[in-house]
């Protein structure tokens, strides 16, 4: 493969398809532009450099696709220091450590629910736990009504199903009409929380100030609403992610069963070899060089962190799963200052359910003879996981 070769990028099929191309990319093109459009890196030195350096790579697209800016504008994930900083400590006064391992217990009661009111032995463990799952506490950690997180996977399912975009206006008309709906129950959330705050997040963020300053209206539902959105999906991801992990390695599932004291590295590790997200998106502020390329300033950078974690370079043996992987520095969260704000929910969410699901069924593995559709280029892992279990 050279440079003047077509190369063109694969679906995320939930293959080894993707490692391959991974692989093959980090060997003879680790910085390689798609036609005329962004940078891609695969090596795991390069995708440090671009995911933690905001001076010289920005997180704000909108500065070269002005197209996006009614979706980015005071959105964090849009955000550069200073600005990413000062709303970065607002959301942290309400989204702390102490608040998420506060939801264990309510996490284990309602992931065995969710396996309780399994009735049989073959099933969709996407249907019946992966994805009710955050929907579930993320809703109840926002102060969601129990009778309204039926409206919540509703929207979900319509950000999912989002069609391609024909054009640049389609892409900000599609997602404007897939989270209206939700966007407006938010604020109206927010609103009533200003005036009446509860012990419940969208309170936290309403209330939250940092030199006298707090979030506007629209931060809050955006924070909010990315937390749902892509907290869920995270947490569908990873458990399905490490499931077939485990199933695809039975002498590993065997070692996890017998030593729980495992799982919290077992989760370090599916992170690493099956990223639930595949790439994350920067901007040049200047010309700059990554991996020996100049990349001119204002370019579109795609960062590939699940090639980063594949990187034989800082992870030996990198095409096996390993458990007890140490260290294990994956960027599957990012680095820096925009590490997922989310990531400790989604970790300890995996962790309950993966012990859950170990005390549930004394056999748990993928039914190979049923269909597997998989995500879309940016996202790892299955839409749907049929799967045998056996009650113990």
């Amino acid at each position: 493969m050279t440079e003047q070769d077509p190369i063109s990028v694969p679906h995320a099929d939930g293959s080894n398809n993707l490692f391959d191309w991974l692989t093959g990319m980090r060997a003879e093109n680790p910085v390689w532009q798609e036609g005329n459009g962004p940078y891609h890196v695969f090596r795991y030195d390069d995708v440090q450099q671009v995911i933690s350096d905001p001076k010289v790579f920005s997180n704000d697209t909108g500065r070269v696709m002005p197209h996006v800016k009614p979706l980015t504008e005071g959105h964090i994930n849009a955000m550069d220091p200073p600005e990413h900083g000062k709303l970065r400590r607002l959301v942290n006064q309400a989204f702390t450590p102490q608040t998420v391992d506060k939801l264990e217990t309510r996490i284990t009661a309602v992931t065995n629910e969710l396996l309780a009111e399994i009735g049989s032995e073959r099933f969709d463990l996407i249907d019946a736990l992966t994805y009710p799952l955050p929907v579930i506490v993320i809703s109840e950690l926002l102060g969601i009504p129990a009778s309204d997180r039926d409206l919540f996977r509703k929207w979900a399912d319509r950000f999912m199903n989002l069609s391609r975009p024909r054009s640049e206006k389609d892409i900000v008309a599609n997602f404007q009409a897939a989270t209206r709906e939700m966007d407006e129950y938010l604020l109206a959330h927010c609103r009533q929380r200003r005036g009446d705050p509860k012990n419940d997040l969208i309170s936290k963020l309403a209330t939250a100030e940092v030199e006298g300053e707090r979030l506007t209206d629209d931060e809050v539902v955006k924070f909010a609403g990315i937390l749902f959105l892509t907290g869920h999906l995270t947490t569908t991801l990873l458990i399905g992610n490490a499931v077939q992990c485990l199933d695809d390695n039975p002498e590993t599932y065997a070692e996890l069963r017998a030593d729980r004291s495992l799982i919290p590295s077992a989760v370090e590790e599916v992170l690493r070899f099956r990223s639930p997200f595949t790439t994350v998106s920067r901007v040049t502020v200047t010309d700059v060089e990554v991996g020996g390329r100049l990349i001119p300033a204002n370019r579109m950078v795609t960062p590939w962190v699940i090639s980063a974690n594949h990187d034989d370079a800082h992870f030996p043996d990198a095409g096996r799963f390993v458990i007890r992987r140490t260290p294990n520095r994956h960027v599957a969260f990012g680095r820096g200052g925009h590490f997922c704000v989310g990531a400790p929910l989604a970790r300890l969410e995996a962790r309950v359910a993966l012990n859950a699901l170990l005390d549930t069924f004394t056999e748990l593995r993928v039914d190979r003879d049923a269909d597997i559709a998989y995500h879309a280029r940016g996202m790892y892992g299955a839409k749907n996981l049929p799967v045998v279990a056996r009650r113990a």
